[in-house]
């Protein structure tokens, strides 16, 4: 975890550094030119978004057909509109423009998919309005399967270890271990380093990040390794077959958590292709004040491949819990993953 924190830590640094260059003056600050406005959030993106080559995006072309919406009748509110289009052209959770009023957000990574989940129905009926909580999570054993389970519908919150201690004691007897992230939208990068520290007894690679050297599209440093470190021995691990359970709105960290769990030999991934958002973010701002978040730096899977467009599950393991059986009470991705875990004791 030290590492994976001084790779990014040191990513960033570089990032900045690499940012000291001449920067065009727009206007003021505080500025209202809508014009100006525009054409510096047009620069921050060409200059510093790291997917516009990996999406063949001709972001020029984007900006010039956008800038030509603006006229003397433009209001400001018409402006973040316009500009909240050209940034959905980047097809990008990460990428926000942040106003008083209004924040931008692109939607259709996960809107335009099947949920394949629904939390009414893992409570009533697989979870019985029971289980254990803490830190963010909800865990349980499965009876008769004798399988774990574990429940963590966002990384906002950071996993303490000793939390974790807890949750593995209860788990640890089991004959598998289910850990389910369907809807996690992200958050502390620092959790996939807490969890996969509990299924591993040696170094792992579990990526690699790049960060922009310069204004161009393929403008990168060389790869920095991420690398997971085994939990210390005092800690609770688990060390028995495991399924992480995804849908297309596992993104940003929970995606990064996916894929370097699929690289584990005893972990399989069960359910639906996740959303994606492999970059790392960074923050700017325009002129009058409106901030601008977009991916900066690239994290790629233990193989180095781009993990922005999602992580497919394991070879044979896509499962679909279509709305009409979640409605009647049935999970199919869930229960596909307690018969296999079961399956596999068996063998």
């Amino acid at each position: 975890m030290k590492r994976l924190i001084a790779s990014i830590l040191t990513s960033l640094m570089i990032l900045v550094a690499g940012g000291c260059r001449e920067i065009p003056e727009y206007a003021d600050a505080g500025s209202h030119d809508l014009y100006a406005n525009f054409d510096a959030l047009a620069d921050i993106i060409s200059n510093r978004y790291c997917y516009l080559s990996e999406k063949n995006i001709n972001w020029p072309d984007s900006c010039r057909k956008y800038r030509a919406k603006i006229d003397s009748e433009t209001t400001e509110a018409e402006l973040f509109f316009i500009l909240s289009d050209l940034l959905d052209g980047l097809k990008d959770g990460h990428v926000n423009l942040i106003a008083p009023f209004s924040t931008s957000y692109y939607k259709k990574w996960w809107s335009d998919y099947p949920q394949d989940f629904d939390n009414r129905t893992l409570q009533q009926y697989y979870l019985k309005f029971g289980g254990l909580q803490t830190n963010g999570m909800q865990y349980i054993v499965f009876i008769p399967a004798n399988i774990g389970y574990i429940y963590f519908p966002s990384f906002s919150t950071p996993v303490s270890e000793t939390a974790l201690d807890y949750v593995l004691s209860v788990l640890k007897d089991t004959e598998g271990l289910i850990i389910d992230i369907r809807d996690n939208g992200g958050g502390y990068l620092s959790n996939v380093g807490t969890f996969v520290g509990r299924f591993i007894d040696h170094d792992v690679t579990g990526g690699y990040i790049r960060h922009k050297t310069g204004p161009g599209p393929d403008d990168f440093s060389e790869p920095y390794r991420i690398v997971y470190k085994p939990a210390g021995e005092n800690r609770v691990h688990y060390t028995k077959s495991i399924a992480v359970l995804t849908n297309r709105s596992c993104f940003s960290a929970a995606n990064n958590f996916v894929a370097v769990m699929k690289s584990l030999p005893q972990v399989k991934i069960v359910g639906a292709r996740t959303g994606g958002g492999g970059g790392l973010p960074f923050s700017s701002e325009i002129p009058n004040g409106w901030a601008i978040r977009f991916s900066s730096c690239p994290i790629t899977d233990p193989d180095d491949r781009t993990t922005e467009f999602g992580i497919d599950p394991s070879e044979g393991c896509e499962v679909h819990s279509p709305a009409k059986e979640l409605a009647q009470g049935r999970d199919a991705i869930l229960e596909t993953a307690i018969k296999m875990l079961g399956k596999k004791q068996t063998e």
